[in-house]
């Protein structure tokens, strides 16, 4: 298959006629690459915008999106979940890759955060049956190895797409297009990343990792004992807490910046983020502490 040939199934693959579906709460960057790739519409009164199928995480469902009821073509998964800190269960992984195989659509499944979960939720999204034939998993080194700005995706030989009554493997497709456009990262961080499986490199990362977990489950149970609402900070190195007062997230996130105490606000995620907060356990566990006494005294 010539060049040409496969840059045109690429791009008519990734086309702007595909039907995307995005988490909300979910990483801003799921809806800026389909803002820029030009498959919404304008912007709706709410702040959501249009040609987006957008999927609930809510407390009613746990934070865990559900199948939506009509048809979409790509669908952006991340477990755990930034900023909501929950990881998809198992049978609600099973529900996603029986619609994408149904709808013959692709699952952008984020798992940079993976290496954090400790409830037994699963770590890939191959552990489901069937993910292989519609799921490219992405990682990255950055969430375990600190700032080490390296990821990778894998994308299953078994992956297919259909293009004018053919199906044609992705896997090859992709390949080829990585290696006209920019033939992977750099030699330098390459190496920083090998390192990490190092049997030194695998120590260093497991204690860092250890020590984070246990300051989000501190963070977490500080702000429980506070009489907050809390969830995540179990699976990944996020809590997400809900504002008191039914305030809106920005107005929290204002109250705690005075006080001294940085935050995310949850409406920076998407509209389902209004009336919570993001705190992070990758600070020490002196100042988490001195956190939780600033908001004790809000």
């Amino acid at each position: 298959m010539g060049r040409n040939r496969i840059s045109e199934t690429c791009k008519k693959f990734f086309s702007n006629e595909n039907k995307a579906a995005i988490p909300d709460p979910a990483d801003p960057v799921y809806l800026e690459a389909n803002i820029l790739a030009g498959r919404t519409r304008l912007p709706l009164k709410n702040g959501r915008f249009g040609g987006i199928t957008y999927l609930e995480c809510t407390e009613e469902n746990g934070f865990m999106p559900r199948p939506p009821g009509t048809h979409v073509d790509l669908i952006y998964l991340c477990s755990p979940s930034n900023p909501t800190g929950v990881a998809l269960s198992r049978e609600i992984l099973k529900e996603w890759v029986d619609y994408a195989r149904a709808h013959e659509a692709v699952i952008f499944f984020d798992g940079a955060y993976t290496s954090y979960t400790t409830s037994g939720a699963p770590r890939s999204i191959y552990e489901i049956e069937g993910a292989k034939e519609t799921a490219i998993e992405i990682r990255s080194f950055s969430k375990s190895a600190g700032s080490l700005r390296c990821s990778y995706s894998v994308i299953p030989e078994q992956l297919r797409i259909r293009d004018v009554g053919k199906t044609l493997p992705l896997h090859s497709l992709w390949k080829r297009r990585c290696e006209t456009k920019h033939n992977g990262v750099s030699y330098p961080v390459q190496k920083a990343a090998a390192a990490i499986y190092s049997p030194k490199g695998k120590q260093e990362i497991g204690d860092l990792i250890r020590a984070c977990t246990e300051r989000a489950r501190f963070l977490r149970t500080g702000l429980q004992h506070l009489g907050y609402t809390v969830y995540g900070g179990i699976d990944a190195p996020y809590v997400w807490c809900k504002t008191p007062r039914k305030i809106s997230s920005w107005e929290f996130f204002d109250t705690l910046l005075q006080n001294g105490v940085a935050a995310a606000p949850g409406r920076g995620f998407g509209l389902g983020g209004d009336h919570f907060v993001r705190f992070s356990a990758f600070a020490d566990q002196t100042a988490i502490a001195e956190a939780l006494l600033r908001i004790k005294s809000l």
